[in-house]
């Protein structure tokens, strides 16, 4: 009869069951709150990135540009929302619009669509052998199109607890097109002939 008085006098004892309910709920709701915070903060980043990076690709196309100074800047303020980000810009030049990601031509006598076995490509690019992209690294002249693209890698502010990739870097990107203004002569493209290796 005592046992069975104690065992009833257990269960219906409820002192300390919030605490434990507690300890249960708030560990899922804190990796919540810290997934949530994380994924602001990537949006954030984001934003902020897309808007400075697009006033960057502006400034380098006019006449007066200082490219290296713009991506400081950038850096700098994309730093402001994502601390420590390592930014990695990338500019590839083209004569027009309907050459970003075109070939190089070239004569595909085998017909298996890769310049090879010594078939002849124009060298439109000048730099020696057949691109699969005839774009050319860099800011590029008067009137070319550049297409900028911007990297940011960055640790995160809220680790996520128990995730196995709470603390690794995050990468985000943003790409603008923009056209050179028209500050002096546009260069063409060459016209030498090569042959594929």
């Amino acid at each position: 009869m005592v046992g069975r008085s104690l065992s009833n006098s257990l269960v219906a004892d409820q002192e300390g069951s919030a605490l434990m309910e507690f300890g249960l709920i708030a560990i899922v709701f804190i990796t919540m709150v810290l997934g949530m915070m994380d994924i602001g903060q990537a949006a954030y980043t984001q934003a902020v990135l897309n808007g400075a990076a697009q006033e960057v690709a502006r400034a380098a196309s006019l006449e007066t540009r200082d490219v290296a100074l713009a991506d400081a800047e950038l850096e700098k303020i994309v730093q402001r929302v994502a601390p420590n980000a390592k930014l990695t810009p990338k500019r590839v030049s083209y004569f027009d619009f309907e050459d970003i990601s075109r070939s190089e031509s070239f004569r595909d006598t085998n017909g298996d669509g890769v310049c090879n076995n010594d078939e002849n490509y124009d060298d439109e690019n000048g730099n020696g052998q057949w691109d699969e992209d005839i774009g050319v690294e860099g800011n590029g002249n008067a009137s070319d199109v550049v297409v900028y693209t911007v990297s940011a890698e960055y640790k995160p502010l809220f680790a996520i607890p128990f995730y196995d990739d709470g603390e690794s870097t995050r990468t985000l990107s943003a790409t603008f097109v923009k056209k050179n203004q028209p500050f002096e002569r546009q260069e063409g493209y060459g016209n030498t002939v090569e042959i594929c290796s």
